[in-house]
């Protein structure tokens, strides 16, 4: 499925070159043919302008007055030799009128433009007019119709993208919850049976101590079940005192925890601090963020727990004194599959993220990190 999507998106990406490239060099064409078109019609309004002057009485000049009266596009500026102007066509009157420089304004950019005809007299080469003119408002269009579909067609890709990630996003929760119930179903047997023969060898005084630590994992089993049935299905959420279940974690893996490994838990001087969440759930990603720094301390250094409030939020940190992640990771140790350890599948971040995230409605992400000193996790939830 991901390679799908990026090839959909290599595809659709190479689709807009073509279309935005074929478009741009289409309107240039177009928008250069419409340039010489308007520019023949510019001479031609000349020579039928100088022709109504210069005809004879008994001349027919129905022509001549046909071309200068249908030009109600092309903005036209005639003036001296010297610039000096002399008649204008086609512009704002209005603002001509009110403001002296609007007309010099027009020619000086319809001269930056270089849209300028020179005009001799054949009988007086002396008299010498210039002609500056400007462009039709459908050069215009033309000219700005790819950076127009440039924005279509980077809308579309983009609407388009986002389509697929949502698709892709939801295909891989499907996943993730059929994978999740199956988990659950399969331990569901073999667990129930264990608890069958811890309770056969309770029965056998011999055997008491035994079934006493099988018990333990067998419920630690029963558990870990409960959790993969949770995450396939939609949690109930109940208000705990998130101080009380913190501990309870924190003193979980202290006595799991190897070498020389300080543990503190520091709440600011709340002695209660009440949240909606669903207690197997939550302690499993605390359980995952403490395993993730006994694993980044490599058997010497601290873990901080703290955990404070404001008026609408509370705030849990996880903070190690281990090798720390480097910035090119610290983007990616939330995605499925990625881990830097030997042994281990890349999971327990990314299940972190969808209990805080999709069943808790809050935030879970990387606070602070320095190589060699340590990192800090942060889990955000609403009061």
């Amino acid at each position: 499925m991901f390679r799908q999507f990026i090839n959909w998106r290599t595809l659709l990406a190479l689709l807009a070159i073509v279309i935005v490239s074929g478009t741009i060099f289409y309107s240039q064409y177009l928008a250069r043919k419409i340039a010489r078109e308007e520019r023949q019609k510019v001479e031609q309004w000349i020579d039928a302008g100088k022709f109504l002057i210069n005809a004879p009485i008994d001349a027919d000049i129905t022509f001549a007055t046909r071309i200068i009266t249908e030009n109600k596009v092309i903005p036209i500026i005639e003036t001296t030799e010297k610039d000096s102007i002399i008649q204008f066509v086609n512009l704002d009157s209005a603002k001509a009128a009110g403001n002296p420089g609007y007309v010099v304004g027009q020619m000086n950019a319809f001269r930056s433009q270089r849209n300028m005809i020179e005009w001799s007299d054949p009988k007086n080469p002396a008299i010498r007019n210039r002609y500056y003119y400007g462009e039709s408002s459908l050069l215009d269009e033309v000219r700005y119709y790819p950076i127009v579909q440039l924005g279509i067609v980077a809308l579309f890709i983009m609407i388009t993208l986002l389509s697929l990630r949502s698709s892709y996003r939801s295909v891989q929760n499907q996943v993730w919850a059929g994978m999740a119930k199956e988990t659950a179903h399969q331990l569901g047997t073999p667990v129930s049976s264990l608890e069958g023969w811890v309770e056969m060898l309770k029965e056998n005084p011999a055997s008491e101590k035994i079934a006493h630590e099988l018990e333990k994992d067998v419920d630690r089993l029963r558990l870990v079940s409960d959790r993969f049935g949770k995450i396939g299905s939609t949690p109930q959420l109940e208000p705990r005192n998130l101080v009380t279940q913190v501990n309870n974690m924190v003193d979980y893996m202290r006595k799991r925890a190897a070498g020389r490994i300080s543990f503190s838990v520091n709440t600011h001087g709340h002695a209660e601090v009440i949240g909606q969440v669903s207690p197997p759930l939550f302690d499993w990603v605390i359980e995952n963020l403490l395993k993730n720094a006994l694993d980044a301390m490599e058997g010497k250094g601290s873990i901080t727990t703290e955990i404070d409030t404001d008026q609408r939020h509370i705030y849990i940190d996880v903070t190690d004194t281990g090798k720390g992640i480097s910035k090119q990771h610290i983007d990616r140790v939330f995605k499925p599959g990625f881990t830097t350890k030997k042994r281990g599948w890349g999971l327990g971040l990314s299940l972190s993220r969808r209990i805080i995230q999709h069943y808790h409605k809050g935030e879970i992400f990387v606070k602070h990190s320095e190589t060699g000193k340590g990192t800090t996790f942060r889990i955000v939830l609403k009061k």
